[in-house]
């Protein structure tokens, strides 16, 4: 990577921790404060009766606040990441990333404290002190053996779960890939040989964690900078080193590795050699587990073994060890049931959920959302991928199953199907949504061809998409106009090296775009005249070309300009009998969860026949994100108490979906007010098909559905997903003018996906 790219990272990674506002958290209210009443009851007087009743049982502080979803990530920072001994102050934007992490992945919430304290014991006399604070403790970057020392002590006085994840959450995520490594090696624990590099507190941690799943200590070989950790060994020793010290007269890596069975690194760059990986027993395991640089490159095991099972630290080589698999769920589980610590068994139990999860075959949330992505259980896949959203219902239902059978669980949970049902729901409640469609659209690896390639936002999405995706992006515009706009904007991504273009002003296929587009529409008026100025000057119909002549899976346009002026080049290249827009479907990512919007810009006042074939296709779009849907048709009348035409309409797409069986749930007509409040409309309708929230709203007027649409992107802070272009087998999306970079990343996601027939 040139100086100049390294820079440009570094300007962008800084511009991420500074806008729009500072760092990665803020706190926010749970509860309203508008008037004097609730000022009465969230403050003085009222908040006296809260106070009481814990005082009266601890117990309740669960009930009356936040403590039992709340976790501080503690450090020192004296071994942040690849970053050393950098100081607590300059540590907080990794704990504040971490704290990020646990509310993403698993919607806890979190404090990130950093304590200026190097003294271990005084340390942990600072972290037992915020005990009545937190439900949970998360050390982290403590340097090793101070590490030891801290979660010790803090483990003996705290009657709350204390976790250090930089060793027990490398060791649990260690001990699932290990556990499936050796299940695709045909090998058992207590028969395996392990050379391990690394005796700080993740590889010690791992060691143990190996040894609990059924690994002999005498066939660990503990090596650190020094060579072997032998009996007698005096320099740079440790007592949890000298619990691997070996009675032996060997000295060295090289000695020890010969017909190993696993290799755990956790050390640094270029320990491991191919001789030495030749010297291995047959299909060795081999875990390189340093980073940014792993103790040896994948390609290089395969010279010598090609039939290696590897795993690594990094996330663009198969079977990431991520501690991601692991912390938030234990977590999550741990704090559900009030357990009083994170033991052996709830430990165990998270390897055996994370390594239960990566032996299902298919994700069935990416199965559901995009067709064509493969996730088989094999050498190549060891562990589930950090983003599966089976994670948190697979893992902390297990966790928490074990923290009651052992005994350490305070609040009980009566039902764990329900639990377990519970957490898989919550997945749905952020951006989360996404990631099987980016999952999916990695493994698809197809061309989208922008329209509008000259705008900053194309740009900044196309080098995202090379950044997150296999998919090909293709820009139309000016060469020296995006080369110019990509250095403006700090993009390292260059026309021509990175991505293709089109250059509507001189492209060598001109004569064949203008043919084709004039064969197409020579019988709708357009002259070969036209057709030449068109092929110039419209890059929407240019898109639209180059995905019917093939050289393009799908077309995104619609940054700028009038969605039915875009949607026009679109149906007459990409339309016919087999293609015909439906309509135009939103997904609102909301915080209470995602709910779709139809039609937002297709048909204007859509005719009954229109609006049925709107809910089929949502229908049939809304199962792609792995969802039931259930679908509420919405008009100012409700179940027939007005005369007014939308509400007649609706009655009469109703009649039409219903001449057929359907697979789905629909009711309708009603009020928005009653799609979303079960209550209110059982009150109204209690004989209604349709049971719990709505989360497809179709309207039978474009004005309501796009006023929806934009009242929950900017008073409700909805992320728009769209919007997708239904009826036209996934060849064009029309985005709206409003669109940022990362609306366009997901769009791409979405048409970055095969489909036979996109509904």
């Amino acid at each position: 990577m040139s100086d100049t790219s390294k820079e440009n990272q570094r300007q962008a990674a800084l511009f991420y921790h500074e806008y729009p506002k500072p760092g990665k958290l803020e706190i926010r209210a749970t509860k309203p404060l508008a008037n004097g009443r609730d000022l009465s009851r969230a403050y003085s007087p009222g908040v006296a009766e809260a106070c009481l009743e814990i005082k009266a049982d601890a117990a309740n502080a669960s009930r009356y606040t936040a403590r039992s979803n709340l976790v501080a990530v503690v450090s020192n920072g004296t071994a942040v990441l690849g970053l050393g001994n950098i100081g607590a102050l300059a540590s907080k934007p990794v704990m504040e990333g971490k704290a990020v992490l646990f509310k993403k992945f698993a919607n806890i919430d979190c404090f990130d404290i950093e304590v200026d304290e190097k003294d271990p014991e005084k340390l942990a006399d600072i972290v037992c002190a915020l005990g009545p604070t937190f439900g949970a403790i998360n050390l982290e970057d403590i340097k090793a053996p101070d590490c030891f020392i801290v979660e010790k002590l803090c483990r003996e006085r705290m009657n709350i779960p204390v976790f250090h994840d930089d060793q027990h959450g490398t060791a649990i995520v260690v001990g699932a890939a290990a556990t499936n490594a050796l299940q695709v090696a045909g090998k058992k624990f207590e028969d395996i040989k392990i050379v391990s590099t690394g005796g700080g507190a993740a590889g010690i941690a791992c060691l143990n964690m190996l040894l609990k799943l059924g690994v002999k200590r005498e066939n660990v070989w503990l090596c650190d900078i020094n060579g072997l950790v032998y009996k007698g060994r005096t320099e740079d020793m440790t007592p949890q080193k000298a619990e691997y010290a070996q009675d032996s007269e060997l000295r060295s890596l090289e000695d020890v590795i010969e017909n190993a069975d696993m290799f755990l690194g956790l050390s640094g760059p270029g320990v491991l050699t191919p001789d030495m990986v030749a010297k291995m027993s047959t299909q060795p395991i081999v875990f390189a587990l340093a980073n940014p640089t792993p103790e040896i490159m994948p390609d290089a095991v395969r010279s010598v073994a090609p039939d290696a099972i590897i795993a690594t630290g990094r996330s663009d080589f198969p079977n990431q060890v991520n501690n991601v698999l692991c912390f938030p769920f234990i977590f999550r589980g741990a704090l559900d049931v009030g357990a009083t610590e994170i033991n052996d068994a709830m430990q165990l139990a998270c390897i055996d959920g994370i390594a239960e999860l990566a032996r299902i075959t298919t994700s069935a949330e990416a199965a559901a959302a995009y067709r064509g992505e493969q996730m088989s259980f094999g050498a190549d896949y060891l562990i589930p991928k950090p983003f599966d959203p089976r994670l948190v219902g697979i893992v902390s239902s297990a966790v928490a199953k074990a923290a009651m059978e052992t005994g350490v669980a305070t609040r009980p949970i009566d039902d764990l199907e329900a639990y377990k049902e519970q957490l898989n729901q919550s997945v749905f409640k952020s951006a989360l949504l996404m990631r099987p469609v980016f999952d999916a659209a990695r493994a698809a690896s197809r061309r989208i061809v922008f329209a509008e390639g000259e705008d900053e936002r194309v740009l900044r999405a196309a080098q995202a998409i090379l950044e997150e995706t296999t998919e090909t992006p293709i820009l139309i515009g000016r060469p020296n106009v995006i080369e110019a706009r990509c250095e403006r904007a700090g993009l390292t991504i260059r026309p021509g090296k990175d991505f293709r273009i089109v250059n509507p002003d001189n492209d060598p296929r001109y004569r064949d775009y203008w043919t084709s587009y004039h064969e197409i529409m020579q019988r709708n008026g357009v002259t070969p005249d036209l057709a030449k100025a068109i092929m110039r000057t419209n890059t929407t119909a240019i898109g639209a070309i180059m995905v019917h002549r093939g050289e393009a899976d799908s077309l995104i346009c619609g940054t700028f300009g009038e969605y039915r002026w875009h949607l026009n080049y679109v149906t007459q290249m990409l339309g016919g009998d087999s293609y015909k827009a439906q309509g135009a479907l939103s997904l609102m990512i909301l915080e209470d969860g995602p709910l779709f919007i139809a039609d937002t810009q297709v048909n204007t006042a859509p005719t009954p026949e229109q609006i049925a074939e709107t809910v089929l296709g949502a229908a049939r779009h809304v199962r792609r994100f792995g969802l039931e849907p259930k679908i509420a048709l919405c008009a100012q009348s409700q179940f027939g108490n007005l005369a007014c035409d939308t509400g007649e309409r609706l009655r009469a797409a109703m009649a039409i979906l219903d001449r057929e069986p359907r697979d789905f749930v629909y009711e309708g007509e009603m009020n928005v007010d009653a799609a979303l409040d079960p209550e209110l409309r059982n009150r109204i309708f209690p004989n209604g098909r349709l049971s719990g929230e709505a989360n497809v709203l179709i309207f039978a007027h474009a004005d309501a559905a796009s006023g929806v649409r934009n009242i929950l992107k900017m008073r409700a802070d909805g992320l728009e997903v769209g919007p997708i272009l239904m009826g036209m087998g996934n060849k064009a999306h029309i985005v709206s003018p409003s669109i940022t970079p990362r609306g366009l990343l997901n769009m791409a996601a979405i048409a970055g996906t095969p489909v036979a027939h996109y509904g």
